[in-house]
């Protein structure tokens, strides 16, 4: 209990701090044609959760060949907050970690990652591609007030939730329960108008982190499914936004508004709140539903899954007709 009301505390301390003098250290985020805000307003909010993590992987005496790698990751996140870093830079960084830290996930839970811990030519290079293409994937969908951090509580929540019922390692458990309370304090400052933003620190960790959490217990491909349900609203949203800007040879370097949660706010006029509640909703019911359909096994789970994919990409484009 202390160490959550810690893990509260560090994600509130963490936003004030940066609210207070974020414009002395250059982290305001200066509103362009691409942004979904009209104000400077600070990012890097999301050093409390960065040190929510480190505080609880070292008090729950986790091993430093998980946390130390996720720390160096969000280090470079942070300063990337302050100054423009390439994207080569940043990838060779988050992969690096990855490797470390999907090596030391194989050896430790070697029925993990849907058991890719028996065939490491294949499964070592699919795991790390899924733990970057999450940190990515979570760091992009943070665009508007609230998404992340709502969506950092329900996620995490719902990974302590289940890692309880299903007897995983108590002490990754009570970590998943201590990212939840840090997105939980950092909310205040962030939702329903955001008066600072997460950052790099606070997105690509929570990506990162989650995605070690789906390598680290998906036994089968049944856990698989189950753990990708937690985050679909921002992996389905990614996916509908990514595939058409490959048909079109756009740059995906180049930061742009075409994730629909961005049309539904920049172009439909939609407050930031709503969508973020919009988004947390879903995200919480897909959740539920597939946690119901667990005793029918991956089939079950598969039907429904793709059910909702359909159903979202159905809206996403309704979405996108009505913008042009």
């Amino acid at each position: 209990m202390i160490l959550l009301i810690l893990s509260c505390f560090l994600g509130f301390l963490g936003a004030i701090i940066v609210v207070w003098i974020g414009k002395y250290l250059g982290l305001d985020d200066i509103p362009n044609p691409r942004s979904s805000h009209s104000l400077p307003t600070p990012k890097g909010g999301g050093v409390g959760i960065l040190a929510t993590f480190v505080i609880a992987a070292t008090w729950l005496e986790l091993s430093t060949a998980l946390w130390l790698p996720v720390l160096a990751v969000s280090s470079v996140s942070f300063l990337g907050d302050r100054v423009k870093l390439s994207p080569s830079l940043r990838l060779v960084v988050q992969s690096v970690a990855t490797m470390v830290t999907v090596g030391s996930l194989i050896w430790t839970f070697p029925q993990g990652s849907c058991g890719f811990g028996a065939n490491l030519l294949v499964g070592f290079p699919l795991a790390a591609f899924f733990v970057v293409a999450t940190a990515n994937v979570y760091n992009f969908m943070d665009g508007i007030d609230g998404l992340a951090g709502i969506t950092g509580v329900l996620a995490f929540g719902l990974l302590a939730f289940t890692g309880g019922v299903r007897g995983e390692n108590p002490s990754w458990v009570v970590l998943a329960m201590t990212l939840s309370a840090g997105c939980a304090g950092f909310l205040p400052w962030n939702f329903p108008r955001a008066r600072v933003f997460m950052g790099d620190v606070g997105s690509v960790l929570l990506g990162f982190v989650f995605a070690l959490y789906v390598v680290a217990w998906s036994r089968t491909l049944a856990d698989f499914l189950l753990f990708i349900s937690f985050l679909l609203p921002f992996y389905l949203d990614e996916a509908v936004t990514l595939l058409p800007r490959l048909r079109e040879g756009d740059s995906l370097t180049r930061p742009h508004r075409r994730h629909v949660y961005q049309i539904l706010v920049n172009q439909m006029g939609i407050p930031h709140w709503r969508i973020s509640l919009l988004y947390g909703t879903v995200q919480l019911v897909v959740a539920l539903v597939t946690l119901f359909l667990r005793p029918w096994g991956w089939p079950g789970e598969a039907v429904w899954l793709l059910a909702a994919c359909g159903a979202g990409a159905g809206l996403a484009s309704w979405v996108r007709r009505r913008e042009r």
